[in-house]
Order: structure tokens, then sequence, then C-alpha cells
């Protein structure tokens, strides 16, 4: 499920990224985070909002610098957005209903077991008698 998220509800910071890269990691500042209100978004209805916020919180925030280019990064962060909230916004399946087996199925169940054993008694050597 995509939202509409409008632009103004993103906040942006960006920064060096780490590591090593030599003067552009250095001067550039390509290292995108965003960071997305939930609580005060009008994206989505009600229903929605609080279902999201109850499983990942009133705020998210996501740091993206696995490229050299601060575009590609954004770009990124709103993918990684969308999929959260996508994935946030599902419905829990309903609880598991507790089940017993039949009484048939317990009666294969315990003659499979005893067909089992007859067959393994057979195979042993006889016991001689005295």
């Amino acid at each position: 499920m995509d939202f509409n998220i409008p632009a103004s509800e993103l906040r942006w910071r960006f920064g060096p990224s780490g590591g090593p890269g030599g003067q552009h990691a250095n001067r550039s500042s390509t290292r995108a985070e965003l960071t997305f209100d939930v609580e005060k978004s009008r994206a989505f209805d009600d229903a929605v909002g609080e279902r999201i916020v109850a499983k990942i919180g009133p705020e998210v925030r996501i740091t993206e610098d696995g490229s050299r280019s601060q575009a590609t990064n954004r770009k990124r962060a709103v993918a990684r957005l969308q999929a959260i909230l996508a994935e946030a916004s599902k419905p829990d399946p309903p609880p598991r209903r507790r089940t017993r087996p039949s009484r048939a199925a317990r009666m294969r169940r315990l003659d499979a077991k005893a067909a089992r054993g007859a067959t393994k008694q057979h195979r042993r050597k006889p016991i001689p008698d005295e």
C-alpha cells in the first residue's frame, strides 16, 4: 500500500557519509536522514494511523548512506519509509484458534504406532526357550 505523504511532512538532514572514500566522502553531504512524524501526519485515516503508531511508534527515523549521491540516498530513504509504513499498516492476522485431534485421528496414530512396534518386534532374534 503506497501512501501519498506530502513533502512538507518529511524532515531531512544531510551530512557526510562515514567510512573510507577520501575527499569526496569528507566534503560531500551525501548521507540522508529522514524523519517522519506519524502522529501528526494527515496521510492516513485515524484507524490506519493508530495501527502504525502502535507498531512502530510516533516517529520514524531513517538514515541512508549507501550511495555517493544525495539524490539516490533520498530516493532510497523514501522507498524504505514507504515499505515500513506499508508493513505496519497491515492488520494483524486473527488469533489462532486451538484445536484438538479428533478421536479417529488419535486412533489412527495409536494404530500406526502399534504397527510400527510390531514390525520392529518381528525383526528381533527369537529368545531361546529354557
